[in-house]
């Protein structure tokens, strides 16, 4: 089977709108990293969506974590282990968490709904099932929140001990 393409070879000159208002070229510092060409990763949302407005006060709630890694060692598969992630809103307005995923199906948070106070405490819990997943994991929680950044990242990590076959 043969593909064949033709170009039809146009002057780009002539597809100029002469009564076009020019528009200056986006400041660089506009554009969001994970929306970028290239960038750490790709977002399905249109760039004006991952922008975090700024509280009327201008000041952001901060999620700040005991620790954003576990490590659940060495489990069987199939197992089913949770682990509960602390966290303290060190910030200076009210902190309001939108959304938690995990990386798999495998993989579910539990997030509090209600919105933190500056300087109370919240938990969100992680639970993760083995189950099909022999060998080395490590599965990540991105966390939707009102932060300045807009989102957090949890980590756990396990070795999954094969099921006998």
């Amino acid at each position: 089977m043969a593909l064949t393409t033709s170009c039809k070879k146009e002057d780009a000159s002539s597809k100029i709108d002469a009564s076009a208002v020019d528009v200056p070229p986006a400041s660089p510092d506009a554009i969001e990293p994970d929306v970028m060409v290239g960038g750490p990763e790709v977002s399905d949302q249109t760039p004006a969506a991952n922008v975090t407005t700024p509280p009327a006060n201008g000041k952001f709630p901060v999620m700040s974590f005991g620790k954003s890694e576990h490590d659940f060692g060495t489990i069987k598969e199939g197992d089913k282990v949770d682990y509960t992630f602390d966290f303290k809103n060190s910030g200076e307005s009210d902190l309001i968490i939108t959304d938690a995923k995990g990386s798999c199906g495998c993989t579910v948070p539990e997030f509090p709904k209600d919105p933190i106070k500056p300087g109370k405490s919240g938990k969100i819990k992680v639970s993760f099932n083995s189950a099909g997943k022999p060998g080395m994991q490590s599965k990540t929680v991105t966390i939707t929140t009102n932060t300045a950044t807009g989102k957090e990242i949890l980590t756990i990590k396990s070795s999954v001990t094969p099921k006998a076959q």
